[in-house]
């Protein structure tokens, strides 16, 4: 079967799409409003069918392969929702300790795909550890319109909570060196610019197309920054001109890579806006922007 990409949908479709996902229209709003795109015998429902996550189809490193040690853990949030879990994944011929990775999830909790990462930065020599926000609800569903719903209904303040206490307990792990960065996509590129504000100690934020902080909060961030954003994302990329303003006046160190002709979520290749190129480019200069400054 021949996969199909961005360039195979319209624009305003794909901009339907990235609604939905964002919750901004349900299932019904987007297949009425996506019904004018559905000709040749293609429904509307056939082209959600086409633009959802392929988790099988995409998969890099699966769970049982015996290079990484794999595992979801529990810990402690008391400011946050108490008791969570995680994917805690590290090389199962580990030397020694390791510099730590969070990996921070989409806006559907910890899929498939977000544990294949999590085992990607293993393979790198790193500890990585990917948090379930939506563990207080019973965890990833295994539905991703159920996923998103339900993630709707979190409190934020206290998810926030989590995945600070989730950077704690993986800085804090006998396998780690103490030394942690931060790598999020989507929901999870703005956790980690919202980590950066919080978290003095951060060695390294690698946010992926996420929301901004709050610009009064950046003179709070000491890590350095990589920023790697869409070039056709409105939504995000509206807030960049004020957050790099702020950025300057802080001193903080960044680096901004925006990707020609991608759209919000390149570098999930389990669905059509997955941008071969750009994903590796992006996916290269994160490992050799950790290697620099939360190995070192």
């Amino acid at each position: 079967m021949i996969r199909k990409t961005a360039h195979d949908f319209d624009q305003e479709l794909l901009i339907l799409f990235d609604a939905y996902v964002h919750g901004a229209l349900d299932r019904r709003g987007f297949l009425d409003k996506a019904a004018k795109f559905a000709v040749g015998g293609v429904t509307a429902a056939m082209l959600l069918e086409q633009l959802s996550p392929r988790f099988a189809d995409a998969q890099v490193v699966r769970p049982d392969d015996g290079r990484v040690k794999a595992e979801h853990l529990e810990f402690d949030s008391p400011a946050g929702y108490g008791k969570m879990r995680g994917y805690f994944v590290r090389p199962a011929k580990a030397a020694g300790k390791l510099p730590g990775v969070l990996v921070v999830h989409e806006n559907r909790g910890l899929n498939p795909h977000i544990e294949d990462v999590t085992r990607r930065f293993a393979l790198e020599n790193f500890v990585a550890f990917a948090p379930d926000a939506l563990f207080p609800l019973g965890g990833y569903p295994g539905n991703e319109d159920k996923a998103r719903e339900l993630f709707g209904t979190l409190d934020q303040s206290k998810t926030r909570e989590d995945m600070i206490a989730a950077y704690g307990w993986l800085k804090a792990r006998p396998e780690c060196t103490g030394r942690v960065g931060a790598v999020g996509f989507c929901y999870g590129g703005g956790i980690v610019n919202m980590l950066a504000t919080r978290l003095p100690d951060l060695a390294a934020g690698v946010p992926f197309y996420g929301s901004a902080p709050d610009v009064a909060d950046v003179e709070k961030i000491k890590a350095p920054l990589m920023i790697q954003s869409a070039s056709v994302d409105e939504r995000i990329n509206a807030a960049w001109p004020a957050f790099e303003e702020a950025l300057k006046k802080a001193n903080v160190r960044y680096e901004r890579h925006l990707y020609p002709d991608t759209q919000h979520g390149f570098h999930n290749d389990t669905t059509p806006r997955y941008d071969e190129a750009a994903a590796k480019l992006a996916w290269k200069r994160t490992l050799d922007f950790f290697n620099q400054h939360v190995r070192g």
